[in-house]
């Protein structure tokens, strides 16, 4: 995990460029800090295994073991200090493109 000052602007959007990646980041807002079988309808382990590296490496999210389980959680505080209003914005636009998608 990179510290909260290591935070980069361009990994953030480059890891919301995905669409699974928007849909776990979306999921992480509603309900929380989630283990990462959770997403299993999302993608393939190994493709939510990438996911979830990508969005670790960028600064979105935080990884928790706890024994053999893996907990995801985003790093709400972190990234408000960083950059204040960026979730909102962000979590807006996920909303949007969902809707957009199921009308």
């Amino acid at each position: 995990h990179p510290e909260s000052h290591q935070i980069n602007l361009s990994a953030i959007y480059d890891a919301l460029s995905d669409p699974v990646r928007r849909q776990i980041l979306a999921r992480l807002a509603q309900e929380g800090e989630l283990n990462c079988s959770a997403f299993k309808d999302h993608a393939s382990k190994t493709r939510l295994s990438y996911h979830f590296a990508r969005m670790r490496e960028a600064g979105l999210t935080q990884t928790r073991l706890e024994g053999t389980l893996r907990y995801v959680q985003l790093r709400i505080d972190d990234l408000q200090s960083r950059y204040p209003g960026l979730l909102e914005a962000v979590f807006a636009s996920i909303v949007a493109e969902q809707a957009e998608q199921a009308g």
